[in-house]
């Protein structure tokens, strides 16, 4: 049978064509598959092949002083940038550049070589830096303007305003507390390169610029601050220092100065030292600043009173096994006096009369031991413990500053609270933050938390002890011309990194006041670490107190409240005043443990006997500190009591042989080493007349007639008075009486 040829024919050309649709159906869904299921991921292979997205870094935020003057700012400069696809030879080209900027080569050439489409070369580089580089005319080398952050004021509130890297992100200071504020928002700009290898740039997202900030820091006032700190360093040579002023109304910290400090222009030269704001994160023993604490306490408590009588023992006093001594020998002091001449023997009674917990409670109250919350990092709490970690002699190295750790922010802040009438104010220094326009803008600045710490009636005691101080005390260098003036010198000895023991030769020197008296307008501390030579804080730090408040107070315009004495007289009395008079304290000298006295059988590390330490009264010599910390202003000496040199004991005190001989005849029996033996003081002076009941005209006219000056507190009919009548008082002793209605 036959077949049909045709029909091979066709089947073989049905099976071509099975096999071109087939073929045909296999490269539609490849095309299908690619162009629409992996479309993304190949545009993104372009993408990533071609452009490069570059942000754009916002214009940061400006930062004003109080009074609208530029502290930090941003301006646009040039960036050079390379498009590696463009550069004929890039090693050499990235040789070139870097030998003007300074830059790694290796670093540069490894991220040139790692982005085909885009790599910096010189970010943010200066005028003379881009026009070298403009001047090499490289090939696939091209500029960018971006904003750089520039400080006008250079190294003026350096830690303060803080500084930024690179990317313009908030380092240290202002800056790095408040960077996301200051940072805005970054855009976007895309960098594409077609296929002759030629680039074009495509801005995605315009950048947002951050919001401005305003401070506290008067920019007249922070330079006086650090251009008397500058010079305290050159004339003590002191390896560091810190000045800061203060409203104590309100708390705003109208100057921080530090050194050593830094230009924040100049990146390359910041060290880490410099970077350190002493004034909120560097603690240190503060010395005999403290007795503020210690005295203000009592007072606020009502155990004693400005005019009591202390026996300061001849500047010796022995508390558990240690003696501790005066830089001089004291014997009767009224407790101004005591803080006047800076006498640790009756800081030391003072507060045993206090006790451990209240005197505890006041620490706390001041600030002491926690954050003040400025708005700065790297604030320090301090160093405290709670009295149930106290030793047997805690309570007495407390009293004269030792044992515990401060900054100088946190005594600027007690100094605030005697100067606001006895109510503590947060210290702040951030204004506010206004939104970035072209028109000038005023920000309302709000004051911080506040609490009351003492009376009014004690702080203006407080006030009146502290003007002594300045007047007639170790603080005789802070006197003002046409102010009245106040405050507390200090001393601490340093702790000396080799050998963990204190230091013989490094101190740390300060002091701290206020003006006026009557209506304080600023607070001014002023610490100065390791002083060569003269290094009390009196010999010191005073001087630049009085600087730097003179100035300040003249720049705020404050009326005067003393007459202007003439040149000569101020030169004379300068002329009189001997650095020897302001010494504080010696250094600590440690030896053989001192033999506990006895007091009527009960021993004084005994609880009774301590016990009864804490609440005898201040008439009565009340212990012997020693303090576990060395620092500070008295000298402590650990030695065998000798049979030949018995202590004479008043109640629960321990009284030097010369000491209890003072009022004695020269006739008199040797004094037994245990026993009750009773001082008899003279009563002398003045006595202290009644103003209860008097008005404020009537107090001041009696108060004259008496030959005692009044200090007024509050309007009305007086209702309490410091001393109480019947006291007996110097001749033109201070009394403060408090009005009411």
């Amino acid at each position: 049978m036959a077949t049909n040829p045709n029909l091979g024919k066709n089947s073989r050309l049905y099976l071509l064509g099975a096999m071109l649709l087939l073929w045909c159906v296999v490269i539609c869904g490849r095309l299908v598959y690619l162009q629409i299921f992996r479309y993304g991921s190949f545009v993104k292979q372009a993408e990533h092949q071609q452009q490069r997205a570059i942000p754009l870094s916002a214009k940061r935020g400006v930062i004003y002083d109080r009074g609208g003057k530029e502290l930090a700012m941003s301006v646009l400069v040039d960036s050079a940038f390379a498009v590696p696809s463009e550069v004929k030879d890039l090693p050499t080209a990235v040789s070139l550049i870097t030998r003007i900027t300074g830059e790694d080569r290796n670093i540069v050439l490894a991220d040139c070589r790692n982005h085909k489409t885009f790599c910096w070369v010189a970010r943010k580089a200066d005028d003379e830096t881009i026009e070298r580089i403009k001047s090499l005319r490289l090939q696939g080398i091209h500029f960018q303007k971006e904003p750089k952050r520039f400080y006008p004021a250079r190294d003026l509130a350096a830690q303060v305003v803080g500084t930024v890297g690179m990317e313009d992100s908030g380092l240290s200071g202002i800056e790095h507390a408040f960077d996301g504020e200051l940072r805005g928002r970054a855009g976007k700009m895309f960098i594409s390169v077609d296929a002759r290898r030629q680039w074009f740039s495509d801005v995605e997202k315009q950048p947002e610029p951050g919001e401005n900030l305003v401070l506290t820091i008067d920019k007249n006032i922070q330079y006086i601050a650090e251009k008397e700190l500058d010079q305290a360093i050159h004339d003590t040579q002191a390896i560091a220092g810190t000045v800061i002023v203060e409203n104590p109304h309100t708390g705003e910290i109208l100057a921080l100065a530090n050194r050593p400090t830094f230009n924040p222009n100049l990146h390359k030269q910041i060290t880490p030292a410099a970077l350190t704001n002493r004034a909120v994160s560097y603690v240190y023993e503060p010395g005999s600043t403290f007795k503020l604490v210690t005295i203000s306490a009592a007072l606020e408590e009502k155990l004693t009173n400005p005019n009591e009588i202390f026996d300061c023992q001849m500047g010796s006093i022995v508390y558990n096994g240690m003696r501790i001594r005066d830089s001089k020998p004291h014997g009767l002091l009224p407790v101004w006096g005591v803080l006047a001449e800076s006498s640790d023997v009756g800081a030391i009674k003072i507060a045993l009369r206090l006790g451990e917990d209240r005197f505890y409670k006041y620490i706390r109250a001041y600030g002491f031991g926690q954050q003040t919350g400025i708005e700065l990092p790297g604030e320090t709490r301090g160093l405290t413990k709670p009295v149930s970690r106290w030793s047997k002699v805690s309570i007495a190295a407390i009293s004269m500053g030792q044992e515990i750790g401060i900054s100088p922010l946190q005594l600027a802040g007690l100094l605030s609270t005697f100067a606001n009438d006895g109510v503590w104010v947060a210290p702040r220094i951030v204004v506010g933050t206004v939104e970035p326009q072209g028109t000038p803008q005023s920000v309302a600045f709000h004051p911080a938390a506040s609490r009351r710490v003492i009376s009014s009636y004690t702080a203006a005691e407080m006030r009146s002890m502290m003007q002594k101080v300045v007047l007639e005390g170790t603080g005789r260098k802070a006197n003002l011309e046409g102010y009245t003036s106040a405050g507390k010198t200090g001393t601490a000895q340093k702790v000396d990194p080799a050998t963990g023991a204190y230091s013989k030769t490094k101190y740390i020197g300060s002091f701290a006041g206020f003006a006026p008296i009557n209506n304080p307008q600023i607070v001014v501390a002023v610490i100065l670490d390791s002083a060569v030579g003269l290094h009390q804080g009196g010999q010191v730090s005073a001087p630049v107190f009085r600087r730097v408040a003179q100035q300040v107070l003249e720049y705020l315009h404050t009326p005067h409240d003393l007459p202007l004495a003439p040149q000569h007289q101020l030169l004379l009395a300068q002329a009189r005043m001997k650095d020897k008079d302001l010494e504080e304290g010696t250094p600590d000298h440690l030896g053989a443990p001192l033999e506990t006295a006895e007091v009527n059988g009960d021993s004084l590390e005994s609880g009774a006997g301590k016990d009864r330490l804490a609440r005898a009264p201040l008439r009565q010599a009340q212990g012997r500190p020693s303090p576990a910390t060395a620092g500070g202003e008295g000298k402590v000496e650990q030695a065998a009591m000798r049979e030949s040199e018995p202590a004479a004991v008043t109640g629960n005190q321990s009284i030097p042989p010369a000491a209890s001989n003072l009022n004695a005849p020269s006739d008199q029996a040797k004094v037994p080493a245990t026993g009750t033996v009773v001082l008899d003081v003279e009563q002398g002076g003045i006595e202290v007349p009644s103003f209860v009941g008097k008005t404020v005209r009537g107090a001041v006219e009696a108060a004259q007639d008496a030959g005692l000056e009044l200090e007024a507190v509050g309007s009305g009919v007086a209702r309490q008075q410091s001393p109480p009548a019947g006291t007996h008082v110097a001749s033109g002793a201070h009394v403060t009486v408090q009005f009411g209605r």
